[in-house]
């Protein structure tokens, strides 16, 4: 997509009529196909976003530009130079449907879509330059041949990898952890030299620094324009697509934190007259689901069925609130960033790729 395309774009997009399925409820929406969404990427959030990425890799002098569709998520295909963006960003509506089935929508913010977008570009460049066949490349990142893990076991603390996406996204596997450096590379003012002074990961950045160096002005060896997945193609309905993605999402149900509730609230009957426990933490759910994800990186999704299980297990030890409710809030918001990160070091929580 050129930039003149994308500029085009914006203005074609405020003359085209809404959609009917904009006003309807969630319930009605959610029985719609996918591919009857009808939007595009021709709309001022995406479109800037991508004429940014070009300015950036145009700052590095590569000559590499990645094609975008939409589809059901973000993702890179194997040996493709471009990018699905998930179909929610294409439109308002569409956003809140996700907030709504998801808690929250990835890369719905300005800083959040960049991100995503320097990601799947280290991806989509190693598509287009073929650098997986590189020797060298596989010695400083490993064989993208290696298994792709559904689930990976963070090591919160490690210094080999980059910290860019949330989770630890680089240690899921080596073309992830390719991706994510590429990511930070390509970052203006990361000052990554500096970030990682030190760290054994700063020499896979200066790996990086002088693979892309030496790209400057390369023409790509792949230029297909090929689309995965495309939504116009994506028959599932809605509701079948976030049922799939809340079920991959989800965690299994556990009652091994009763000792920690039982210890910050109480089952005496002395307090049996007290706030019922599980009314209390429903009352500031959000807002600590929010915090605790921006403390641990973890998906507000997984963060609240940990949640819903303390609330069930509240309601069903019958605990009440036996200390002043700005305690109580401060005291749990701890223990569930506490329980989070138990899972992510244990190995009893695994992070879906």
């Amino acid at each position: 997509m050129s930039r003149a395309s994308l500029r085009g774009s914006i203005s074609s997009e405020a003359s085209r009529p809404e959609p009917a399925w904009v006003t309807w409820p969630d319930e009605k929406l959610l029985d719609l196909p996918m591919c009857r969404l009808n939007v595009s990427l021709d709309n001022p959030f995406l479109s800037g976003h991508i004429e940014q990425l070009y300015r950036e890799l145009e700052a590095k002098n590569l000559r590499f530009r990645p094609h975008f569709w939409l589809s059901n998520e973000w993702f890179t295909p194997d040996g493709v130079p471009g990018i699905a963006i998930p179909f929610y960003l294409a439109h308002p509506r569409l956003v809140k449907l996700e907030l709504a089935q998801m808690l929250e929508v990835e890369g719905g913010t300005a800083e959040w879509c960049m991100r995503i977008l320097r990601h799947e570009a280290g991806h989509a460049i190693e598509n287009a330059y073929r650098i997986r066949r590189l020797r060298s490349r596989r010695h400083i990142f490993g064989r993208s041949s290696d298994p792709y893990p559904k689930y990976y076991t963070p090591r919160p603390y490690s210094r080999s990898f980059v910290r860019h996406l949330d989770v630890w996204y680089a240690q899921s596997h080596p073309d992830e952890d390719f991706a994510e450096t590429f990511a930070v590379w390509l970052t203006p003012d990361s000052m990554w030299a500096d970030r990682y002074k030190g760290w054994p990961v700063l020499r896979k950045l200066q790996y990086m620094d002088g693979l892309m160096r030496s790209l400057a002005g390369a023409t790509p060896a792949v230029t297909t324009g090929e689309q995965v997945d495309p939504l116009p193609s994506l028959k599932r309905t809605l509701r079948e697509h976030y049922e799939r993605k809340r079920s991959h999402y989800g965690i299994a149900r556990s009652s091994f934190y009763d000792p920690d509730l039982k210890r910050l609230f109480s089952d005496a009957p002395a307090h049996a007259d007290k706030m019922n426990a599980a009314t209390f933490l429903n009352r500031f759910r959000r807002e600590v689901r929010r915090k605790v994800a921006s403390w641990t990186g973890e998906y507000q999704y997984t963060i609240d069925q940990v949640l819903e299980d303390m609330i069930r297990r509240c309601r069903e030890l019958e605990l009440r609130l036996p200390i002043p409710e700005e305690q109580a809030k401060l005291d749990f918001t701890i223990l569930l960033t506490v329980h989070t990160m138990n899972y992510l070091r244990s190995g009893r929580h695994k992070v879906a790729v």
